[in-house]
């Protein structure tokens, strides 16, 4: 039987890993995490935070350039991280980008779940105003996509998968948080048929859009980022893209600038991808079977795991 969780011994998570597998990737130099690289899974690192979020935002650009009204073609973007969105927007504007005339479209990642209701837009912490307030309400308005261009995981989550069977996904964007999630994929309960393994790869790669209860992990880190430290003000379930959703996009793009997630976490999840090592208790770890993963690092962040007080 596998370990509990430090953290949460309710919950599935990479604590539960073997104590060799993180011991080994505690020792990952810089140099050894950049040549993680291989077919399928590519390594880049960024010198400074300008080129590494600029270079986010033209991920954005170069999906809607290649849209037509017949032939259109999206991005999925996350909240997490955000400071390449008014930069999207800055370059839209700059270049007289019509997205409308286009056909470009967005998919929003996820959205929070409080009382069993998604948060309207209009709530503080709706992922919906973020992406409105930092990249869409920036752009001129004759140039913002389509309102039906807008994609969100919520209500009809059957019609929010299928979009991405009718729209081209060039690119799924992400960050990985504490527990090692993009989107709010996160570890399973450690209860039921989980109990004493968590769900293999092939089961979890199984969901799709859906409404999930989340990691004490990311509860925590959530209310540090987004609530001041007001951990009651965050809610507990969310909506989320799926694996199945993920796996319609051409490309996954994670984009890690040290803000949320750690020295340690940010090899972690690397390393496994790129040893082929999937494992639900640490979901990022399961796009080791996608065709094509590029994780993005601010170099200066990737810092060491040595053990010292500060």
């Amino acid at each position: 039987m596998r370990k509990k969780s430090i953290v949460a011994p309710d919950w599935w998570d990479y604590t539960t890993l073997d104590d060799e597998l993180l011991t080994d990737v505690a020792r990952l130099s810089e140099q050894d995490l950049f040549q993680l690289s291989r077919e399928g899974f590519k390594v880049v690192f960024h010198e400074t935070l300008e080129s590494f979020y600029l270079a986010e935002a033209l991920q954005y650009i170069e999906a809607w350039q290649a849209s037509t009204p017949d032939n259109p073609v999206g991005v999925c973007g996350p909240i997490g991280p955000t400071e390449q969105l008014p930069l999207v927007a800055m370059l839209v504007n700059e270049l007289n980008i019509n997205l409308s005339k286009l056909g470009a479209q967005f998919w929003g990642m996820d959205e929070w779940v409080k009382d069993g209701k998604t948060l309207p837009a209009e709530h503080p912490l709706s992922f919906q105003k973020a992406n409105l307030d930092l990249c869409f309400n920036l752009m001129q308005a004759e140039l913002r996509p389509a309102p039906d261009a807008l994609h969100y995981p919520i209500g009809d989550f059957e019609a929010f998968s299928s979009s991405f069977d009718s729209i081209r996904c060039a690119v799924m964007q992400g960050g990985q948080g504490d527990v090692k999630h993009w989107a709010f994929n996160d570890p399973m309960k450690r209860e039921g048929e989980w109990a004493d393994a968590p769900p293999s790869p092939e089961e979890y790669l199984k969901l799709g859009t859906r409404v999930v209860d989340l990691h004490p992990m990311t509860i925590m880190q959530n209310s540090r980022t987004s609530g001041g430290g007001r951990l009651s003000e965050i809610p507990t379930q969310a909506t989320t893209v799926g694996p199945v959703e993920t796996w319609k996009s051409e490309k996954v793009s994670i984009w890690q600038a040290g803000n949320h997630d750690n020295p340690f976490g940010m090899r972690l999840t690397a390393f496994m991808i790129s040893k082929g090592l999937p494992d639900s208790a640490v979901p990022m770890s399961l796009l080791a079977l996608h065709p094509n993963v590029e994780f993005h690092y601010y170099r200066p962040a990737i810092g060491s795991c040595s053990i010292e007080m500060h």
